[in-house]
């Protein structure tokens, strides 16, 4: 359960959730102390030991135990509903950091996809343009509001222009709609527009934001020298290995 908890919270920090998602979410925050507090306690936790994890995460379990002896050994004058609340706390906190133990050593060496999904802003609207759907697409797309952006590129009739194809499978990646993305780079990559790279490049971030590092690597070492995404394939292939 606590599992649960703390990668609906990463995913949070990661940006990694629907727009629909981050709503109840941040709806929680607001409403329900106990889930503000543990969000809390994640957060600054996972900063430090992002800052300091191969030596101070050892440090830091040590040092909660000692705080625990310290602080709340000495609390026969306060009343039970305090130490009852400083030791749950305290808990959340040690349970937290045995988990991120895990986690780190699951994870570590392998990049994220949220290391990568920095897009270029979307300008395939013209001032002549009277589509609705396409101003909203590219309105919401540069906001960052992929879900909405998704929607409005569904409604585009005339959808066979690659670039508005590959900023529509963007949206799809970004809000986990993976299979039709696919279809859409797929299309482009195996064409001759000059978006045929980046398709393959964000095909590769699909697979990566899907944990499936061995379809990652087969797409990045398709990316060519000539390529504006190749330094970054590079990178990212050095990153995998």
């Amino acid at each position: 359960m606590q599992e649960e908890l703390y990668i609906g919270f990463e995913k949070y920090l990661l940006n990694e959730m629907t727009a629909e998602e981050k709503s109840v979410f941040e709806n929680k925050l607001q409403t329900d102390d106990n889930f503000s507090e543990q969000f809390q306690i994640y957060k600054e936790t996972t900063q430090f030991l992002e800052l300091k994890f191969s030596k101070e995460a050892v440090d830091f379990k040590q040092n909660l135990a000692k705080i625990g002896s310290n602080h709340f050994g000495k609390t026969t004058t306060r009343s039970s509903k305090v130490i009852s609340l400083q030791s749950k706390w305290f808990a959340v906190a040690a349970m937290l950091v045995v988990f991120m133990g895990v986690w780190y050593f699951n994870s570590s060496g392998n990049p994220t996809f949220s290391d990568y999904n920095d897009y270029n802003e979307a300008h395939f609207v013209e001032r002549s343009d009277t589509n609705q759907n396409l101003v909203n697409a590219q309105t919401f797309f540069n906001a960052k509001d992929y879900k909405k952006a998704s929607e409005n590129f569904a409604k585009i009739e005339d959808l066979t222009n690659p670039e508005l194809q590959l900023y529509f499978a963007i949206s799809l990646i970004e809000t986990n709609n993976f299979t039709k993305a696919s279809v859409l780079l797929t299309n482009i990559s195996e064409g001759n527009s000059v978006y045929k790279e980046e398709a393959i490049w964000y095909l590769a971030l699909s697979s990566l934001k899907q944990k499936d590092y061995k379809t990652c690597k087969k797409q990045l070492e398709l990316i060519s020298h000539d390529s504006e995404k190749y330094n970054q394939a590079q990178k990212l292939l050095k990153e995998l290995d």
